[in-house]
């Protein structure tokens, strides 16, 4: 059973409230500052009971780019003097060890890793040396192409499809437009019609995973590792596909793709809590129904400011901004770590993975990357 009480039924003000805003991202600075003199070098991925080193599961290798992402933002807000030279200086030296990487044919997460840091160093800096990395880390992603269903596969197997590399695909066509080559156009294009075809429904809602016949090609079912069920809708997943084709779109400007974001982000918008801070899985059984996902949050947060300045339309430029604007003051007056000075998080009541009991109601470094993102997105520059 989904909320009845959504965003949408709430009378929702355009008034970005800056002060606050300015304050979670003070509280953003400490608490980055504090992990790297506390765990120098170390890239966590979630805490447990509050706390980034532990010896937890990872399940996969994919999160080492948020930590520095969230440095190149300060970085680039910060005025030119030593303060602004000492995130930059960090910034650099957590970035710089993710460059091998760039060949990296494990993931499916080559976006997250070096869009987060290398285009953000790049962007700052304007270094072609950095360009040359997210290059080729984009043709390394595009060797996950499998013709036979025209998708790039997931790191669990041959025949899966994720929603979250719609989060990752941008680096594809980001090194197609670097380098005018077609043929990683094609495959960042087809593989976008593919998910949007299979894993984005007619409501809007999104599948986590899709499975295909390898000898075929032809897709057989929706699936899931982290939501609640094949059929459910697993909410980060939703913000995935919310912000991934919004990417995509401002990449082709394919009015398919605008569509097919607009369509989740209104799934979002009608069957999120009223706070604007969905539940873990929007099908999520009644034990469990009740556990939120501030990460999911946080990634629709900024996926609906990136869509209110993709959208042509000025009422609807508005209206996105100002649900994301909702959403993003709800994480800042409700879910801060502050206050708690055993946490050394900065947005608490993220979910990791449910099933492996991992990073369940703790701070995860996705949620932490994208609430910081999106609050960079609100204050402008």
């Amino acid at each position: 059973m989904r909320v009845r009480t959504s965003i949408k039924m709430i009378q929702i003000s355009e008034s970005s409230d800056r002060t606050s805003y300015e304050h979670a991202l003070s509280f953003a600075r400490r608490q980055l500052r504090s992990l790297i003199e506390r765990d120098p070098d170390f890239y966590p991925m979630y805490t447990e009971r509050g706390r980034w080193r532990h010896s937890g599961e990872a399940w996969t290798h994919w999160c080492d780019g948020f930590l520095p992402g969230m440095l190149w933002i300060i970085a680039a807000r910060e005025p030119g003097d030593a303060e602004g030279d000492w995130w930059s200086k960090q910034a650099e030296r957590y970035s710089r060890p993710l460059e091998p990487r760039q060949y990296d044919r494990e993931v499916h997460d080559l976006g997250f890793i070096f869009t987060s840091t290398y285009k953000r160093w790049f962007d700052l800096t304007g270094d072609t040396q950095l360009k040359s990395v997210l290059v080729q880390a984009g043709r390394t992603m595009g060797l996950r192409f499998r013709e036979k269903g025209a998708y790039l596969r997931s790191f669990v197997s041959e025949d899966s499809l994720f929603i979250d590399i719609m989060m990752n695909v941008g680096i594809i066509f980001y090194a197609a437009r670097e380098t005018c080559d077609s043929g990683l156009l094609d495959i960042a294009t087809r593989h976008s019609l593919t998910t949007r075809r299979v894993l984005v429904r007619g409501d809007g809602s999104t599948a986590h995973e899709g499975l295909f016949d390898l000898d075929t090609g032809a897709f057989l079912r929706q699936s899931t590792h982290q939501g609640s069920s094949g059929d459910s809708c697993w909410s980060r997943g939703l913000a995935w596909a919310l912000y991934g084709f919004g990417t995509v779109y401002h990449y082709t400007r394919d009015a398919r793709f605008l569509q097919t974001a607009e369509a989740c982000a209104a799934f979002y918008i009608e069957n999120t809590p009223a706070d604007g801070v969905p539940p873990w899985d929007y099908d999520a059984p009644e034990e469990t129904r009740a556990l939120p996902d501030t990460s999911a949050a946080a990634i629709a947060a900024s996926g609906l400011l990136q869509l209110a300045r993709l959208v042509p339309d000025n009422v609807k430029k508005h209206y996105y901004q100002a649900v994301g604007r909702r959403v993003l003051s709800t994480l800042v007056r409700q879910y801060l770590g502050e206050g708690d000075a055993d946490w050394e998080g900065i947005l608490k009541g993220g979910v990791y993975h449910l099933h492996k009991k991992l990073g369940v109601n703790e701070s995860v470094m996705w949620g932490e990357y994208f609430f910081v993102e999106a609050l960079d997105r609100a204050l402008g520059k």
